[in-house]
């Protein structure tokens, strides 16, 4: 990183960072590709071995189960919601009441 003093009018000049250009990571217009391939992997489902991952996907689907991807937010608990407690003493009241008086 270098730094050089820039004139911004009125005799005014600040001290910036000049911009680095980056080199290009490729000569591809699109540098990343997401292929169809993957390592062979037997599905659970059906015993089979698979290398694309469409089909794989197909035959998950098609069996009525969901792919789970690997974020560690699904693993969280979800928190649970407290009970009404005026709501539980009111019906436990109501109940009683009722045996008691037939």
């Amino acid at each position: 990183m270098s730094y050089a003093w820039f004139d911004v009018g009125d005799g005014r000049q600040v001290y910036r960072r000049i911009p680095q250009e980056t080199g290009k990571r490729s000569d591809l217009p699109v540098p990343m590709i997401i292929t169809d391939h993957m390592d062979a992997v037997v599905h659970p489902c059906d015993g089979q071995t698979y290398e694309s991952k469409s089909s794989f996907r197909r035959v998950t689907k098609a069996n009525g189960y969901t792919e789970v991807g690997n974020d560690p937010a699904r693993n969280v608990p979800k928190p649970k919601a407290e009970p009404d407690r005026k709501a539980i003493r009111d019906a436990v009241r109501k109940a009683a009441n009722r045996v008691k008086n037939g």
